[in-house]
């Protein structure tokens, strides 16, 4: 048995898989734990459920990203338990049995999940989007609605179908709110017969008075003008307070008043929590958090009281960080350097996070980019927005298909993975699931009642 420093990585993002990488060549066995044994590129996550790209585009298997770093040992499993004083990890396999993993350090990367603000019954009608199966459960049902409105006549259902409600005018809301009219405009606009995608309605609602509040407000009044003139109907100082089937209640901030809207398609991009996993190693680490969820750590992103874990990414609490890409990936490698440090005997730095910018795609041609006193709007926003995503997404491959598809996609107005029949519509409450597996092929003709959740 090695007598090498076991580190033990809880979660393949940004921050994990950036962690892990740097260990390259170092004296320490690394175990690299992820629930879906992938590294997915989040920020493009949109992408995949509008149709652009497709899931291999933007996600990589671990394995294949780490196979020339022979001291990261990559395995598929779900962190559920934390035992700090034997410093031992419990993990459960899909099939649901456990396993343990023990460590002399750990670092916590495990990210967070999207948040109802504790009405989680919002999930089955407002899928969020987080993961892939978010993205794929999205695309289902954004390219069903309007397969569906084409089979009803015109009226107050067939109008319930062309509506799509988006919570949220963060990045991640205005980028899928400016999509999915991009989608009905120009991608859809001549391919059916009894509707006309042009007149679909995207909702956006948000509880500030302005969209993308962590831009520069020049900034996020542009992206404001933009987002209007592509069609999308914004609704500011309002909160989201039903979900339901066939619409959402919104109530203003400013007088309460509610107003109902009728939808059956919510979107939900409001909020995220900490995992359980984080809640649970926080109780058991005896750290403090905050009401989502984020560990307290101390200014080289330990755990106090416990030098040799470390919280990183959307998990860690400090002096505001923000639930970025580039602070996860910051965070990463500073774990690995204190980690380094120790075993030279050399004293740990603080952890300082460079803000290098933040970019948001609005629609072709137009996208927003700040960095330091640099800010840009329109097509150069748009070009800076593309070379900053091509550069983090992982693979050559990836790079390079992801190019392509883009200049396609401008070029022809097409979205090239549109498929999304197989599984269903997504919609809950629909009488059955078309696409159901059987014997490597595919029953067509109806299958298990509910919702299939598989792509």
């Amino acid at each position: 048995m090695s007598s090498r420093p076991k580190v033990i990585i809880i979660g393949g993002g940004f921050g994990g898989l950036f962690c892990a990488r740097r260990f390259q060549n170092i004296g320490v066995d690394v175990t690299l734990l992820d629930r879906a044994a992938c590294h997915v590129f989040q920020p493009l996550l949109y992408q995949c459920a509008t149709g652009t790209l497709s899931i291999g585009q933007i996600s990589r298997s671990l394995r294949e990203e780490l196979e020339r770093h022979r001291n990261v040992t990559t395995l598929l499993g779900e962190a559920i338990e934390l035992d700090p004083v034997a410093r031992r990890i419990t993990a459960r396999r899909p099939c649901e049995t456990t396993f343990d993993l023990e460590y002399d350090y750990l670092v916590i990367a495990a990210g967070m999940r999207q948040s109802y603000f504790g009405k989680e019954q919002y999930a089955e009608w407002a899928p969020g989007m987080k993961t892939l199966d978010d993205a794929l459960n999205v695309r289902r049902r954004v390219f069903a609605a309007f397969e569906i409105a084409e089979t009803l006549p015109p009226g107050p259902e067939r109008d319930e179908w062309l509506t799509f409600a988006v919570t949220g005018a963060g990045p991640t809301g205005v980028e899928l709110a400016g999509q999915i009219r991009e989608l009905a405009t120009r991608s859809l606009a001549n391919e059916f017969h009894s509707i006309q995608p042009e007149e679909a309605r995207v909702l956006l609602f948000d509880g500030g008075d302005r969209v993308l509040k962590a831009f520069a407000p020049a900034l996020a009044h542009r992206a404001q003008r933009v987002l209007e003139k592509l069609g999308v109907e914004l609704h500011l100082g309002v909160h989201v307070t039903d979900v339901r089937s066939d619409g959402v209640t919104v109530s203003s901030k400013a007088d309460g008043t509610s107003q109902d809207f009728a939808t059956r398609t919510v979107l939900w991009t409001a909020g995220v929590e900490a995992v359980p996993f984080a809640r649970h190693a926080a109780e058991m680490l005896g750290a403090k958090t905050d009401h989502s969820g984020r560990i307290s750590v101390d200014a080289d992103l330990s755990v106090p009281g416990h030098p040799e874990v470390f919280v990183i990414g959307d998990l860690a609490g400090r002096d505001g960080l923000p639930g970025v890409a580039e602070n996860a990936m910051q965070g990463g490698l500073h774990a690995a350097a204190a980690i380094k440090s120790d075993l030279k005997g050399t004293g740990r730095k603080d952890f300082r996070y460079r803000d290098l910018g933040s970019a948001a795609y609005i629609s072709r041609g137009h996208a927003l980019l700040q960095a330091g006193p640099v800010k840009l709007t329109g097509f150069l926003g748009w070009l800076g927005w593309g070379f900053i995503h091509i550069a983090f997404l992982t693979g050559v491959r990836n790079r390079f298909s992801t190019v392509a598809t883009w200049l396609a996609t401008i070029a022809r107005a097409d979205r090239s993975d549109r498929s999304f029949i197989l599984g269903g519509s997504g919609h809950p409450g629909e009488p059955y699931t078309w696409g159901t597996p059987v014997h490597g092929g595919y029953d067509l003709t109806g299958g298990d009642q509910g919702d299939d959740k598989t792509a």
